[in-house]
């Protein structure tokens, strides 16, 4: 069964959905393992607070329309005592922590 958390503690510290891929791999070094499960497309970036917004539709964004960021999950093997944790990432940014069996 694979539970999902905001965080995760490497030692004393602790990383957090939203985090870069550089903060991750310096607060709990190199994954075990990387892989990548392909991209995703998502809207282009809203542009600064108080650009033009026309009912709900926000026509302010920097760069494309549409970007194709690419999805990685890294796995976590503190080992046979804990569990694995796997991170996804879209892009540089970490948006999921799973637990997932034990290490080893």
């Amino acid at each position: 069964a694979t539970l999902a958390d905001d965080n995760m503690r490497c030692g004393s510290r602790l990383v957090s959905v939203g985090d870069g891929k550089d903060k991750v791999r310096a607060l709990c070094g190199e994954p075990s393992d990387v892989a990548f499960v392909g991209t995703i497309g998502r809207r282009g970036f809203p542009a600064s607070p108080g650009s033009t917004r026309y009912g709900d539709y926000d026509y302010g964004f920097y760069g494309p329309a549409w970007v194709e960021l690419p999805v990685e999950v890294w796995t976590y093997n503190f080992g046979s005592s804990k569990l694995l944790r796997k991170l996804r990432f879209v892009g540089d940014e970490l948006v999921d922590i799973r637990t997932d069996g034990r290490g080893y």
